[in-house]
């Protein structure tokens, strides 16, 4: 058995990878990027894993669509990490993401008018 250093798909089943992408991007997108029968017409999870467990190509395309996928997620977790420590140190939420900030400066502007 050959080790699978830096593999960042080693120990994800594909049941696992199609069931994220169909959950982040939908099938619309996926049908737009593998064009196959399998993502364009009624779609399945059960269907598109037979057809993806016989046909390399595709199973490349969807493989690297997810890697795609994962690469933006630590892209945008490095961002997040870097803006949310302040000055001090401290972790801050932008308040996009804090709901209590907002609902602070929701407050803080009533209060004003």
């Amino acid at each position: 058995m050959s080790k699978q250093i830096n593999n960042p798909l080693h120990g994800i089943t594909l049941q696992n990878l199609l069931t994220e992408l169909v959950d982040v991007y939908g099938w619309e997108y996926l049908a737009e990027q593998v064009e196959v029968r399998c993502f364009m017409f009624d779609p399945s999870i059960k269907s598109s894993l037979k057809f993806l467990r016989k046909t390399q190509w595709a199973r490349d395309k969807v493989e690297a669509i997810y890697l795609s996928m994962l690469a933006e997620q630590t892209d945008s977790q490095t961002e997040n990490d870097s803006q949310s420590h302040s000055e001090d140190g401290s972790q801050s939420q932008p308040e996009s993401i804090n709901p209590w900030a907002q609902s602070l400066n929701a407050l803080s502007n009533d209060n004003k008018s």
